[in-house]
């Protein structure tokens, strides 16, 4: 894999052209008050040909371009210039440039349009490509750690979960029949599967990450916000971009990209990204270290623009990982209410095992299933834009396809409890938008579109028992369980598929009621459908007669095979009421509702009279309500402070829970009657000058359930009963959710200064950032012992960033 990620960078570093130049321009760099500028750099646009300048502020560019030509001058801590060079002049040319203490504005494209963030009426933060690279950010799950309001939990790509503000995906194992809360798109293509969080970023130019409902604007509904990727376009000006990285572990990581004209009027831009990195846990089994990274992937853009009212881009990209990896650590065992011989313990000492650690951070296991977890996603999709009137019409078509093949050790040791786990899962969709974004008046504006998404995932899956499953399913002090061979080889064989379409018409409206008051409504009515088919058969293990020995059995794995079909249209909207009253300050608040579509369960259902209890089949959709107030603010030319309120009520929320039976070993799905979200989010940057930035973010999040009656029992009430009877749910009303912490925030800043290295004029920096958060739960119910403290990191790096050519 080394071998390749390297091998592949050198082929874009060869990529890159040399023009041979013949025009000489002279020239002088000063500031406002004539003091000379070192190594500011002096490019020729539409070029590569390019210079700094000296120790007194000269430069001298060769060309092959014929006049008239401009020049472009960047240098940190001052405002960009474009001058227009028209003839050869025989004095040097004189340039002065002004200081730019301050922030960057921001351009965003959340209400499908290009505005600056402080002027957007919503809840947004965005992370530039730069800040991404530099902060080795090169997944969301690295992202988060700049935006507190994110969480994202991940067993493997499968089971992975993004949320904002605690909302979004069901905290758990990964049930297929639920659609994420969380929107994640990459150039305006909606990617359905949660696996697409753990991959690596490719060509980034910036990430905005929208919090709180959005279907008024975006073709997928998405009820708690939207991560949008927005990646590096094809250029008509060549270039090439390569970055190489080292760390220990084994890591290395590379990653390059090549953009030019092909045609007068045709683009392209080539990308790829590769990392791998050695495995962090030893498995003492095998001798191998485990949970290593392996990562490759590539994008191809092309962009026609036979008009200048007129761009049409064809993009296709295909990522994989594989990894030896996600196997998990023994970190402790829970007292429960069974009967003693029932507890772990008492199991493994009936077994003759013994752990190979009791300390998690020892990294040492003995399982004896391989890990793995193939992951591969890859899709195409064309975008046309066409000007008209005053608006931009646009045609999004893309289909995506996702590969799932894993391998499990489900039962976390060396036993042969289950010997064999995997659920190998194939998916793919196609997707269609069609949308009008403009100015329809002066003071009229807005976004109108229709959206559609038909997707289709089928799972072939394989579970099976092992020598050591008798002792962990036993359930009496019958010797039957003894029995030889009862469960060795025994398991079932899952065939499930879902099909189902989504589609959806929605629009917003900005009206400018009066100079700075702004009145937003936005509607959308979604229709949702979904079939599914699940049929598990058992198969192996020894033949058996005796109706005991088959009850036990059965009671371990069964036949079960169910059908259900749901569908579910709704309306749903926003209104919003936004006052900018001076050019710093934006108030806003927001009014909204927004529909999570109808779930089906596909991983096995609890029993009832020895069958399938269908009854929890489908999952109702759930309804949200929200109110948001915001203030966003621009104290001074170089900071700006966002703060935002917020309060979610969520009815039928959709949970996943688990189940003590072993044939829905994966969890199932139940509707959770009502659950509240409310919390208070602030954002901060200043600039203090051209040398020295510093950003933070903070949130305070409460997250509790107002009435959930059928909560499965936490990890140490099972096997609870109340007068002989298995108590099989408890009420949690007023317990916590699952994966928020009440306190969030993260902080950081950067210092430049210019300076030279190895001939090469630039800046030196150093930044550091820090990120925090208190404990939560990791439970769907509150239970004492699954909570995870809360934890800080601190990030640091230094180093030199060139003005052109090579940094470190």
């Amino acid at each position: 894999m080394k071998t390749k990620i390297l091998f592949t960078l050198l082929l874009f570093i060869g990529l890159t052209a040399f023009s041979q130049n013949n025009l000489q321009i002279i020239g002088k760099i000063n500031d406002a008050r004539g003091e000379t500028i070192t190594g500011a750099i002096v490019s020729i646009k539409g070029t590569n040909s390019y210079s700094t300048t000296d120790s007194i502020g000269r430069f001298n560019i060769s060309t092959d371009k014929k006049y008239p030509l401009a020049l472009v001058v960047q240098y940190i801590g001052f405002k960009p210039q474009e001058i227009q060079v028209n003839e050869l002049t025989v004095f040097p040319i004189e340039i002065s440039l002004k200081e730019d203490n301050l922030l960057s504005e921001v351009v965003v494209s959340a209400r499908r349009r290009q505005e600056t963030a402080q002027e957007v009426p919503v809840p947004i933060t965005v992370i530039g490509g730069p800040l991404i690279q530099d902060a080795g950010a090169f997944n969301v799950n690295r992202l988060k750690e700049l935006v507190p309001s994110v969480q994202l939990y991940s067993s493997n790509p499968r089971n992975t979960g993004l949320n904002i503000r605690g909302l979004g995906s069901s905290f758990g194992l990964t049930n297929d029949g639920l659609d994420p809360g969380v929107g994640f798109y990459v150039d305006g293509v909606y990617y359905a599967r949660p696996a697409v969080t753990t991959l690596d970023f490719i060509d980034v130019e910036q990430i905005e990450v929208v919090r709180g409902p959005q279907g008024t604007l975006f073709g997928k509904n998405t009820t708690a916000g939207a991560f949008i990727v927005t990646t590096r376009k094809p250029s008509f000006t060549p270039g090439v971009n390569y970055e190489l990285s080292f760390g220990n572990y084994g890591y290395i990581q590379a990653k390059a990209s090549v953009t030019g004209p092909i045609a007068k009027k045709l683009a392209v831009r080539i990308s790829f990204s590769g990392t791998q990195r050695d495995g962090l846990i030893k498995n003492i089994t095998t001798g191998k270290y485990v949970n290593d990274i392996n990562n490759i992937g590539t994008k191809v853009q092309l962009l026609w623009k036979p008009t200048d009212k007129i761009a049409i881009a064809l993009a296709g990209d295909v990522t994989s990982q594989k990894p030896d990896g996600y196997a998990q650590v023994y970190a402790g065992t829970v007292k429960t209410k069974r009967a003693a011989y029932r507890q772990f313990d008492a199991i493994i000492k009936d077994l003759n095992y013994t752990l190979p650690s009791q300390n998690a951070f020892d990294r040492v296991i003995d399982h004896d299933t391989p890990w793995k977890s193939g992951n591969e996603l890859a899709g195409a999709s064309l975008n046309i834009d066409v000007k008209l009137g005053k608006g931009i019409l646009t045609s999004t078509t893309a289909w995506r396809y996702w590969n799932w093949d894993p391998s499990n050790d489900r039962d976390f040791t060396g036993l042969q409890a289950l010997a064999k786990s995997q659920n190998p899962s194939k998916h793919q969709n196609w997707s269609q938008e069609i949308r009008y974004a403009g100015k329809f008046t002066s003071y009229l504006s807005g976004v109108v579109g229709l959206y559609a998404i038909g997707q289709q995932l089928t799972t072939n899956g394989t579970e099976e028992s092992g020598s050591a499953q008798w002792r962990f399913s036993q359930s009496s002090t019958s010797t039957l369980w003894q029995t030889p061979g009862l469960f060795e080889g025994y398991g079932v064989k899952t065939n499930s598929s879902i099909n189902s379409l989504s589609a959806a018409v929605f629009a917003q409206l900005d009206w400018e009621v009066f100079k700075g008051f702004h009145f937003l409504p936005g509607v959308r009515y979604n229709y949702d459908e979904k079939k599914m088919d699940y049929d598990r058969k058992t198969y192996g293990g020894i033949v058996l007669t005796d109706p005991a020995l088959i009850a036990l059995r059965k009671g371990v794995y069964s036949d079960q095979a169910f059908k259900a079909q749901a569908n579910e249209s709704n309306l749903s909207g926003q209104l919003t009421l936004a006052y900018k009253p001076i050019n710093q300050i934006n108030l806003f608040a927001t009014y909204s509702t927004g529909f999570k579509p109808v779930g089906v369960n596909v991983a096995g259902l609890p029993t009832k009279g020895g069958k399938a209890d269908t009854a929890l089949a489908v999952i109702k959709p759930e309804y949200v309500e929200h109110y948001e107030f915001g203030l966003k603010t621009s104290p001074t030319t170089n900071s700006t402070v966002n703060i935002t309120f917020y309060n979610t009520d969520i009815k039928n929320y959709q949970t996943n829970v688990q189940s003590p039976e072993l044939g829905v070993n994966r969890g199932y799905l139940a509707n959770a009657d009502k659950v509240n979200v409310r919390g208070i989010e602030l954002d901060a940057n200043i600039r203090v000058n051209k040398y020295l930035l510093f950003y933070g973010a903070g949130s305070y999040t409460e997250g509790k359930y107002v009435s959930f009656t059928n909560a499965p029992l936490p990890l140490e009430e099972t096997g609870n009963t109340e007068n002989g009877v298995q108590v099989a749910f408890k009420d949690v009303s007023g317990g916590r959710l699952p994966g928020i912490s009440k306190w969030a925030g993260s902080l950081g800043g950067e210092i430049n200064l210019p300076g030279n290295l190895i001939g090469r004029s630039g800046n030196f920096f150093l930044a550091v950032e820090s990120f925090y958060r208190s404990d939560f739960s990791s439970s769907p119910s509150p239970s004492q012992y699954l909570n995870v403290n809360g934890y800080a990191l601190l990030n640091g790096r230094l180093g030199f960033r060139a003005t052109e050519g090579l940094s470190l």
